[in-house]
């Protein structure tokens, strides 16, 4: 079940294609009254994906004071290779919470089992990916290449 939910599949866009086929320039445009880039959401999903990984891994990553904290970078990619390379580093870490998935391991740390955090990561990772197809439908970015619910 966390496995189909990191996926986003059956219920969401799927996490790992939600920003296919958008430009890198693109990305880094607010659209009128959105609070964030795409660039910017990508990057917040990045964070605390990556903030999971290292629980999961058994690392006691430091939890930012302030919820900013989370939202690292810059609104706008400087260049393409920015883009690509944000990409390629969430879809690596998706990667990474599948093999978690598949691990099973069920010892509780902190108050939670490592089940409960994969839920979390993937709630999370499903909120934004539904932001992302909205900002880009409101930009006219959407549906990506792979298509994409459109109703």
């Amino acid at each position: 079940m966390a496995r189909r939910a990191l996926t986003g599949k059956d219920a969401h866009v799927a996490t790992s294609t939600v920003f296919d086929g958008l430009d890198w320039a693109a990305a880094g445009v607010r659209p009128r009254g959105a609070p964030h880039t795409l660039y910017e959401l990508l990057n917040h999903m990045i964070y605390w994906q990556d903030w999971g990984l290292a629980w999961l891994d058994g690392q006691s990553p430091a939890t930012p004071h302030h919820a900013s904290g989370g939202w690292p970078g810059t609104p706008a990619p400087s260049t393409r290779r920015d883009w690509t390379n944000a990409i390629e580093h969430f879809r690596e870490g998706l990667g990474r919470l599948e093999a978690h998935c598949r691990a099973r391991p069920r010892t509780r740390r902190g108050g939670k089992t490592p089940l409960e955090m994969l839920a979390t990561i993937a709630a999370h990772n499903s909120y934004h990916a539904g932001q992302v197809a909205f900002l880009r439908q409101l930009a006219g970015h959407w549906p990506p290449p792979s298509g994409g619910l459109t109703w």
